[in-house]
């Protein structure tokens, strides 16, 4: 197939993330929180063995949403899971540990299974997460404590929830940071191939992902009291990125100086983003965490589509500029949620 083609893969589990998260974290929110985590992940093992196994497109469509269902219910879990372990003053380094675990897997993983595909097959990617993922269904019942949800009457109704100051904005620029990061990431491999850096993908990647987890470790030292800051930075950083990537995309040695400034914008995005939708929403985390798993989600799906059009109809060129393009609203919307969603000040003091 097409490289806009095999990039749908991606959408697939997006959108099962998409379909899901919302209903299946309302239907599921007075579940106790550590059976709800070890069905999530017993989700994830099926779907990857699927994968690994398949032979048919369709099927393997089918594996990678139902890998996207269950993902997106745990993106809406864990930051909820993990807070509840600390005190209130650790919120914040609480959800970079746990929700620093998707940015490993993006720095290391990723590039990880670029270089076992050059060996093997890609196949074999899939097949080692599925035994990673059973070892992990054995830790999570030796050493997670469990929680108890949350009781009928305490759950706050969707529309409400939407409606509560800083949830909006934080969602919108949820949409729009990871949007504009899913059409660079999903075609990095043909944004390279023109510049004749068809093999150093895993390289670029690798550089990405190694910044990255400097990012996770800067949020999750600084945004108890500088998350706003932060985020501004990140989008800073990554129209940065973006711009050198547009104009300079022919001089290897500044494509991997932005993918440096690319990882250190992108790395704690996730613990900011959930952190500052998390402290708005206060008792209605759980719903607001599983919005704001949507909004990520369908940024992913719309960064597969969107790149694909663009791929197809503009050439690899143009996606650093719809990436800029992107990054231009989501700054601007950081800058005016200062009352609500990214304002100044300690978190738990609002």
């Amino acid at each position: 197939m097409s490289e806009s083609a095999a990039g749908q893969s991606v959408t697939v589990f997006a959108i099962g993330a998409i379909l899901a998260a919302i209903p299946l974290t309302k239907a599921t929110i007075g579940w106790p929180r550590r059976h709800l985590l070890l069905v999530a992940i017993a989700g994830l093992a099926i779907a990857n063995t699927v994968t690994a196994l398949s032979e048919n497109l369709a099927l393997t469509l089918a594996a990678r949403c139902l890998g996207g269902i269950v993902g997106g219910l745990l993106w809406a879990l864990l930051a909820g899971y993990a807070v509840r372990m600390v005190p209130s003053h650790q919120r914040g380094k609480a959800m970079a540990i746990a929700m620093g675990g998707a940015i490993v897997a993006l720095s290391v993983g990723v590039p990880a299974a670029a270089f076992l595909a050059k060996l093997v097959e890609w196949r074999y990617a899939f097949g080692i997460m599925t035994v990673l993922t059973l070892a992990l269904i054995v830790w999570v019942v030796a050493a997670v404590p469990n929680f108890p949800g949350q009781p009928k009457g305490s759950r706050l109704p969707l529309t409400r929830t939407f409606r509560i100051p800083g949830v909006a904005p934080v969602l919108f620029v949820t949409l729009t940071f990871v949007l504009a990061h899913s059409i660079l990431y999903t075609y990095i491999a043909p944004f390279l191939k023109p510049l004749g850096m068809a093999g150093q993908v895993d390289a670029v990647l690798l550089t990405f992902g190694l910044v990255s987890l400097v990012s996770v470790w800067v949020a999750g030292a600084l945004v108890h009291r500088h998350l706003r800051l932060l985020m501004i930075l990140a989008c800073v950083l990554f129209a940065t990125c973006a711009l050198l990537l547009g104009i300079f995309s022919g001089v290897p040695s500044l494509v991997y100086a932005s993918a440096a400034l690319w990882g250190l914008a992108f790395g704690g995005t996730s613990t900011l983003l959930q952190t500052a939708v998390a402290e708005a929403a206060g008792d209605a985390g759980d719903v607001a965490q599983a919005l704001l798993t949507t909004g990520w989600n369908v940024g992913i799906a719309g960064g597969g589509i969107i790149g694909g059009i663009v791929l197809s109809g503009l050439g690899a060129s143009w996606l650093s500029w719809v990436t800029l393009a992107l990054l231009v609203p989501a700054l601007a919307t950081v800058l005016a949620a200062h009352e609500y969603g990214f304002t100044k000040g300690e978190l738990g003091s609002r």
